[in-house]
This record gives structure tokens, C-alpha cells and sequence, in this order.
């Protein structure tokens, strides 16, 4: 048989070649582009915000068990190797989301590369932590709680974790202290070049780790959630006030003594003092006894502090390569506050007794985004607006003319002894819904602050926010609001502690400017406003301004300035709210007052997805319906009459959406620029087969 030694053409050859050619290059131009997508957090990379357009099952940050809330009862003799060792698992937190935040690329190629390469390794020097604390625990005679051997493990929270929801609220299960709002989250998105307002040069660090658009609301579109326990006979009434300023002298550090004695930069963010001058890592009693203090009442040597305020401008302060400042995220001008109210006030349900001196509290959580809402107590309002409206999950962006409220409320009862706990937070508590503390905890004054500050205004255009504003915090916590806290640490005198002590029970107004004035106090009676008044005076400054008593539209009254964790207002309505500002919104809007505080999650848009936590497990909520009919006694009521009707309504086109910083902006000619790559490259692919299936056909 002859060979069949014929060739191909050349021609037939060429083409076949040429085929090939190009489903091959168009092939790669396809997977090129998408590469680029996943690595640059988007298609317009860090010049159009596209870090903040992480894919959705990214990891945006990192959730770790909170060992120290579970060593309520440490040893004398270990407390300095614990508190040490705790701060060490705080350091690992941050240098394990360091590492998350700087290699996007990495984990966009590999997706084990976050549990092989950051939680593994994280897992493993967390245990040789929680083992060392054992062994303290066992080196001073006591025994360590076995549920911190299971904490060593961290997950990672994922971008659609991280993002609010739209179905409704939250409830937090009868939780008080204003812990019952979810986690708003809105989505982290760091390590790709995030804008923020063009920040950059932050240490090193490529991101600024928040906060994201969905972080803000508007507040004339969130409708009022304020109420609080009623007074009772036996109420103590009065209030006393101390000026110590406004942290004007720049007084800073980001240490933590109460947390984190004898360890630097044990806060990991930059704290505001005021009141004591001597307060760093290395502070003790004596130390503070000895020191200067910035308040008017040189009795008063207490220390007052609270993280920084910044606003995220491209601006940069002195702390912007420093640990504790830009080196883990805690970037752009520091805002120092305007006014500084620092005020003790009573117990609705009885009269209080002195705190011992060098008592310790924190109110709220740092790191409330990840451990869950249960010990968050943050409340941020607009002047003119705090008697209606306090968040805990969402900055606001307040109207022309108003300004950004921070206001705190400390646990107002002591169990007796303690002056402090060893997760500095049982030997103090918050009262009840009705005002009443535990059993076995005694009534105190109740420290309130309330700062106001001047920001200028975030703007939201597409899902990304500039100008924005954040309080500093630890670096995997994202800048959420929800993680504002305050600190405190009595050093007043006896003597000026049993004046305050005198003054709130005998129901007067003492201190600052006020001398030893009388409440204007209204005798209880069954006439109060069902929302019931605030502890205190039972005055209000009423949308307008003129202080007076408290109009039924006002929900639960002013109070003296007293905030009630316990309160329960109505469940505000998921639908959208009027956009009207109460009359007399410009200006402080301040009633003499602080306003309380609502133990229901933000009406901004309804619940807001909870990230998990490997200590608490699922934080879940069913929703809550927006309230349908008359509020029962604790809730607020809202009334038409207290929006004014001529308030200027909110530009629809500037109002701030909560849309989650993952969904790309722009419209369909910008997203059909940015998939052009990908669209030449599958033509030359298809084109490709088109000649190599016509090649073949002439061949055969």
C-alpha cells in the first residue's frame, strides 16, 4: 500500500496557526482583566475608590474571642502577667490585620492564602498566649476559666458580613446599655489604595481602614428613638457639674492604664485627656494624687478621657507615622472638641452614695464591632436634634448650622467594694429599665459627658464618602461608631465627692457656673408623658429653644442631662421618615441636657448585618416591625407637632445613602468602559474558533 505522504497546504497550516494565536491572546487578555479586577479591588483602582470594591467573599477583617471579658476573677499576685499577656494578644490582633490589610493580591490568587498564611499562624501564637495566662493563673494559687481554652481560634469577617442589611431592626434581647443596635458595618474595604478623601501617607499603610459611606446617615431622614425610665419618689434630682476643659493643651497619648497598665501604646489609638495631667501607662494612684489637673475645681484631679476625633481631609497630624496613629490606621486631623459637658447626676429611683476615690469605669466597648453589641454604649447626635435622635451604629451628617454630638453615660451603680474588676466592668453596672440597680450594687452619681464638635460635613456621592470623619479605635475594628467608648478614674477629694454626693440627692444644680442653684424640679405624677422623664429635673429645652417642662411631643423629656441606658423607646418605622429638621436646629441645641439614650439600633435604613464573633457566636435579631400602635409605658412617643413644618426638607440629591461600599458606582457607559479588555479579548477567542473550525472543514 502506498503512503499517503501528502502535506498540508501551507496556507491551511498558516490559518490553523493563526487560530490558535488568537484564542490564546484573547483568552489572556480576558484573564488578565479579570485579575486586574480582583487585585485592584475594582476597575478604577485606587484613583476612583475602587479599594472599597473588594469582592464579596473577601475578608475585611478580623474577629477574635475577647479573652480578657472572661477573666472576671484574676489573682492579685498574676494581675500584672495577665494584663501584660492580654495586651500582647491585642498586639497580635493588630499585626495579623496589618498583614490582611497589605496582601490583597496574594489572597486574590490563593483562597486559603487568609487561613494557611494569617489565621493559622494567629491561632497558634494566641494559644502560647492563653497558655501563659494559665500558667499565672497557677504560679498565684487560682485556676484560669476553662472557656479561654477554646479562644484561640480568629475568623475572618467577609465583606458581605460586613455590610448593612435592609429588613428591619434588630432586637437585642432585652439587652440595656444600649447595646441593641447590630453591628452596622458597612463593609471595610482596606489594603487596595482606598480614597477616603484622598488620605494618603499614612505610615506606610496603603488603606485607612475606614469608616465607608454606609458608616453615615443623614440625620433628618432617621426617625426619633430618645426615651427613658420615669421618676419615682426617692428619686434623687439634682446634678453637679465640672469644667476641666476642652483637652485645649493637647494632652495625648494612646496608652490605657486602666486596660493596659505599664504597657505603651496599649489603646493602639490616641485618647483626648482632660481633668488629671499625669495619666499614661505608668500612672498609679499616688501619681495621680500628685498631679496637676486641667479642671476649674482643683479638687477635682479626676481623669476624663476618650478617643480622638478625626476627619479624613488628606490632612495629616503629628502622630501620622506613629504607633497608635497612622501606623495602624488612625489617620487625619485630629478635631478637638468645641465644648466638653462633664456632668453627675441621680438615680430615678433613689439617692446615691459617694464612689470610693480611684474608682475605674469604661463605658462602651472598643472593640464592640467584633466582640458584638453587648457592652456598646455609643451615642452620636447633631445640636438640635439630640432630644429625638441617638445613634450608636451610624455617624451622622448633621444640617447646616448644627453640630456633631458625642455623648456618654456611665454604669450608674457599684457593687460596694471594688474599685475596679479584672475586665473592668463587674464591679460596676447599669441600672434597669426603671432606674433600679442590682441587687447588692448601690446607686452612684451617674457620670454623663457630652462633646460637641465642629466637623465639616462628609460628603456621599456613589457609595463612597469624603470628607469623613471617624473616631480612632483599634485597627480591626474599621472606624465603626458603635466602638466609642469613654474612660474614667475618680480622683476628687472627699470632700468634693460628698458636695456632689449632697448636691444630686437634695435635688440641687451645683458646680460649673450654676453655684448651689434648685432643680426646677416637677413633683412625679401620673400626668408625665408616657415615655416617662428622665432622671432628674424633668426640664427640657424643647425644639425651639426655651427651657420649660416637658411638651407630650417630646419623647421622655430632657431630663437633667442623666442618660438611661435601660430606656426603651418605640421601635422607630424602617420606612423612610420626613425629612424635616426640628425647629431650632441650628445652634447647640442643648438644653442644659444630655439627651437619653435608645436601646434600639439606628433608624437609618433599617437592621444592619452583624459580623460574627468567635466568642458570642451569631449575634442575630429578628425584626422588629416598625410600632403600629400606642407605645407602652419606657417607649417614646412621636408627634407631628415636635418637627417644625417649615424646616427646610433634605435635598434628595445630597441626601447620604447607606448603600454598601461593595457595589461598584457609575453607570452602564462606565462599566461597559472598564469591561472593554475582557470584551476585545472574548471576540478574538471566538474568532479564533470560527477560523480553526473553517480550516478544518477545508482539510478533510
Amino acid at each position: 500500500m502506498r503512503r499517503n505522504s501528502r502535506r498540508r497546504p501551507t496556507g491551511a497550516r498558516r490559518a490553523t496557526f493563526a487560530a490558535v494565536a488568537l484564542i490564546l491572546g484573547g483568552g489572556g487578555l480576558v484573564a488578565a482583566n479579570v485579575y486586574a479586577s480582583a487585585t485592584e479591588g475594582g476597575w478604577g483602582g485606587s484613583e476612583q475608590g475602587g479599594g472599597d470594591r473588594v469582592l464579596a467573599a473577601g475578608t475585611v477583617t478580623i474577629d477574635c474571642p475577647d479573652v480578657g471579658q472572661k477573666l472576671t476573677d484574676v489573682p492579685d499576685a498574676a494581675k500584672p502577667q495577665v494584663d501584660t499577656e492580654l495586651a500582647t494578644l491585642d498586639q497580635q490582633i493588630t499585626e495579623a490585620y496589618d498583614r490582611l490589610a497589605s496582601t490583597r493580591q496574594a489572597q486574590a490568587g490563593d483562597t486559603s492564602y487568609v487561613q494557611n498564611s494569617i489565621l493559622g499562624p494567629l491561632k497558634d501564637r494566641r494559644a502560647a498566649v492563653i497558655d501563659r495566662i494559665k500558667t499565672d493563673y497557677q504560679r498565684a494559687g487560682g485556676t484560669a476559666p476553662g472557656a479561654i481554652d477554646g479562644m484561640a481560634a480568629c475568623t475572618g469577617i467577609p465583606a458581605d458580613q460586613a455590610q448593612p442589611s435592609t429588613g428591619g431592626q434588630s432586637d437585642n434581647g432585652g439587652q440595656q446599655n444600649n447595646g441593641g443596635d447590630a453591628q452596622n458595618s458597612g463593609g471595610q474595604q482596606s489594603g487596595n489604595g482606598q480614597d477616603n478623601g484622598g488620605q494618603q501617607g499614612d505610615g506606610g499603610r496603603t488603606d485607612t481602614s475606614g469608616p465607608v459611606a454606609s458608616d453615615f446617615v443623614d440625620i433628618r431622614t432617621v426617625q426619633p428613638n430618645v426615651g427613658g425610665p420615669g421618676r419615682q419618689a426617692g428619686g434623687s434630682t439634682g446634678s453637679f457639674e465640672t469644667k476641666c476643659g476642652v483637652d485645649e493643651n493637647k494632652n495625648h497619648n494612646t496608652d490605657n492604664v486602666i486596660v493596659a497598665p505599664g504597657v505603651k501604646n496599649g489603646a493602639h489609638h490616641l485618647h483626648d485627656y482632660v481633668g488629671n495631667q499625669s495619666n499614661d501607662a505608668f500612672a498609679t494612684n499616688d501619681t495621680f494624687a500628685a498631679a496637676q489637673t486641667s479642671c476649674q475645681d482643683q479638687q477635682d484631679k479626676s481623669s476624663y478621657y476618650w478617643p480622638v476625633l478625626r476627619v479624613q481631609d488628606g490632612t495629616q497630624d503629628f502622630d501620622q507615622n506613629a504607633d497608635g496613629g497612622g501606623k495602624e490606621g488612625n489617620v487625619g486631623r485630629i478635631l478637638v472638641a468645641r465644648q466638653a459637658e462633664i456632668r453627675f447626676t441621680g438615680s430615678p429611683t433613689s439617692k446615691v452614695v459617694a464612689m470610693p476615690r480611684f474608682l475605674r469605669i469604661i463605658t462602651g466597648d472598643a472593640k464592640a464591632f467584633t466582640n458584638g453589641p453587648k457592652n456598646a454604649n455609643a451615642h452620636w447626635s447633631c445640636t438640635g436634634f439630640e432630644d429625638k435622635v441617638q445613634l450608636t451604629d451610624k455617624y451622622p451628617i448633621c444640617p447646616q448650622g448644627s453640630e456633631v454630638v458625642r455623648s456618654f453615660a456611665f454604669q450608674s451603680c457599684w457593687d460596694g467594694q471594688n474599685i475596679d474588676s479584672a475586665n473592668h466592668r463587674t464591679h460596676v453596672a447599669f441600672a434597669d429599665g426603671s432606674g433600679t440597680c442590682p441587687n447588692g450594687f448601690k446607686a452612684i452619681p451617674q457620670l454623663t459627658m457630652r462633646l460637641v464638635y465642629d466637623v465639616p460635613q462628609p460628603v456621599v456621592e456613589n457609595g463612597q464618602v469624603r470628607n469623613a470623619y471617624a473616631v480612632d479605635g483599634f485597627p480591626e475594628q474599621l472606624h465603626k461608631p458603635i466602638t466609642d467608648h469613654d474612660d474614667f478614674i475618680n480622683v476628687m477629694t472627699d470632700e468634693l465627692m460628698n458636695q456632689v454626693v449632697d448636691c444630686v440627692n437634695t435635688g440641687k444644680r451645683c458646680g460649673g457656673d450654676a453655684g448651689d442653684q434648685p432643680q426646677n424640679t416637677p413633683s412625679p405624677s401620673a400626668d408625665a408623658p408616657s415615655g416617662g422623664g428622665n432622671a432628674g429635673s424633668g426640664s427640657t429645652t424643647a425644639p425651639g429653644g426655651g427651657t420649660g417642662s416637658a411638651p407630650a411631643a417630646t419623647p421622655g423629656g430632657a431630663g437633667n442631662g442623666s442618660v438611661i441606658p435601660g430606656s426603651q423607646p418605640a421601635q422607630p418605622s424602617t420606612a423612610a421618615p420626613a425629612t424635616t429638621a426640628p425647629a431650632g436646629g441650628a445652634g447647640d441645641g442643648r438644653g442644659g441636657a444630655t439627651p437619653r439614650v435608645p436601646a434600639t439600633p439606628s433608624a437609618a435604613g433599617g437592621a444592619v448585618a452583624q459580623p460574627r464573633s468567635a466568642s458570642e457566636g451569631h449575634h442575630t435579631g429578628a425584626a422588629t416591625p416598625p410600632a403600629a400602635t400606642s407605645p407602652t409605658i419606657g417607649e417614646a412617643t412621636s408627634a407631628p407637632s415636635a418637627v417644625s413644618s417649615t424646616a427646610p426638607a433634605a435635598d434628595p440629591s445630597t441626601a447620604p445613602g447607606t448603600a454598601p461600599q461593595s457595589v461598584s458606582g457609575g453607570g452602564l457607559a462606565e462599566t461597559g468602559a472598564h469591561l472593554w479588555p475582557a470584551a476585545a479579548g472574548a471576540v478574538l477567542v471566538i474568532a479564533g474558533l470560527v477560523v480553526l473550525r473553517r480550516n478544518a472543514r477545508r482539510s478533510f
